[in-house]
């Protein structure tokens, strides 16, 4: 199982997003060193991002603590329980 942490935009200024970039990195970084989040990314049209995570615990203290959450440049953010597959 996995869980899927989901980032909606909100009306975020492209420099203040740039501005917290650094801070936003770092408070992501511990998670994958640990191997709790396995992929993390925007979407291409700006509109949101996604992050895959080995639990729910470190997706939500992710989230709660993430810099572009704390200055409101994140419109909302939602966890969901991922069953995942592969085709072969």
């Amino acid at each position: 199982m996995k869980y899927v942490l989901y980032y909606e935009s909100g009306d975020a200024d492209p420099a203040r997003l740039m501005e917290l970039f650094p801070a936003h990195r770092a408070n992501w970084a511990p998670y994958a060193e640990r191997g709790e989040l396995l992929m993390i990314g925007p979407f291409s049209d700006r509109s949101g991002a996604l992050s895959i995570f080995t639990t729910r615990e470190a997706a939500e203290a992710c989230a709660a603590t993430d810099p572009f959450v704390t200055a409101g440049l994140v419109g909302s953010w939602a966890v969901r329980e991922w069953m995942e597959a592969l085709v072969e």
